[in-house]
């Protein structure tokens, strides 16, 4: 279970506070929430309490409907389960009866302006990215050509001094060294920790603003994974693809994106052979695969010899 203090929740989701509970913290462990109409009629069989409770204008004109007694009742009953909080959408008036039973239960109780399903989207897709599983990778993460490139290798490698000619030729730094992953549904996003962000380590230069250096446009806060560029020195005899047919995928949080082994020889220019590999990860991505196209039309060419 996650927690969040109730102010940048708050002020995140722009939600004004009705009353705290005499609480600090909201604790949340679920990113789907439950609108309470059933239980507000006594339904608790599948109550999934682990949840962000909303109520719209539905709940409240049941409610509004009973005695004053049953209208009671019904809340109090709800109150006594164990819940993170309940938000009122559409600017939806606390009374008493609500304020004086959320004190008494220690419930935290919070408002928005707006209408119940943009609430419910708004609150989904905040909780999906602070709950969302997070990992943290040695490697550089660049955008070239608005491909998300990680950048991984042993140290020495070379994964910063390529990073920076990306750079130079006009491509997008978001970290160097420690890359901060997160996964929200299939998709991988990488970021710089905050103490990271925009700096580079250069082998006997030392550190260096990349922002400073080339401008506002260089860095990039975060970005999507979508493949992985591994760079390896070479070895004499080792096997390495020449014509792009394998097919090999990185593994993280679950999620796999395409790999691309590049053996690094003195002499290489690894930004240029990085750019190339990203423009044909998105033509793969639109269906184009150069080096399947490659072999069928040898496979054609030779059966028309034949």
């Amino acid at each position: 279970m996650k927690e969040i203090t109730i102010e940048k929740f708050c002020k995140d989701l722009k939600l004004k506070l009705v009353c705290d509970g005499g609480q600090q913290n909201i604790y949340v462990s679920n990113s789907s929430i439950n609108r309470p109409g059933l239980q507000l009629y006594g339904f608790y069989e599948h109550f999934d309490s682990d949840r962000v409770q909303i109520v719209g204008k539905v709940e409240i004109s049941y409610l509004n409907h009973m005695t004053p007694e049953a209208r009671k009742a019904s809340v109090e009953k709800l109150f006594q389960y164990t819940f993170p909080c309940l938000i009122m959408a559409w600017d939806i008036e606390v009374d008493d009866v609500y304020y004086d039973l959320a004190k008494q239960y220690n419930k935290i109780i919070l408002k928005s302006e707006k209408h119940t399903s943009k609430v419910i989207n708004m609150v989904i897709n905040y909780l999906d990215e602070y709950l969302a599983p997070t990992v943290s990778l040695h490697g550089v993460l660049v955008e070239v050509f608005g491909v998300g490139a990680l950048i991984t290798g042993s140290s020495g490698v070379g994964k910063s001094e390529t990073a920076l000619e990306l750079v130079k030729r006009g491509h997008r730094l978001i970290s160097d060294d420690v890359v901060e992953i997160k996964r929200v549904g299939d998709v991988l996003t990488g970021r710089a920790p905050d103490l990271l962000r925009q700096y580079m380590e250069i082998r006997g230069i030392g550190i260096i603003d990349i922002r400073t250096l080339y401008g506002i446009g260089a860095v990039k806060e975060s970005v999507e994974i979508d493949m992985n560029i591994n760079l390896e020195k070479w070895e004499p005899g080792k096997y390495y693809d020449r014509l792009g047919l394998d097919e090999i995928y990185l593994n993280i949080l679950g999620a796999e994106i395409p790999e691309v082994v590049i053996p690094v020889t003195t002499g290489r220019n690894l930004a240029i052979i990085i750019e190339a590999a990203a423009k044909n990860n998105r033509l793969k991505f639109m269906g184009i695969n150069s080096a399947q196209e490659f072999c069928d039309r040898i496979l054609l060419n030779n059966e028309q010899k034949g």
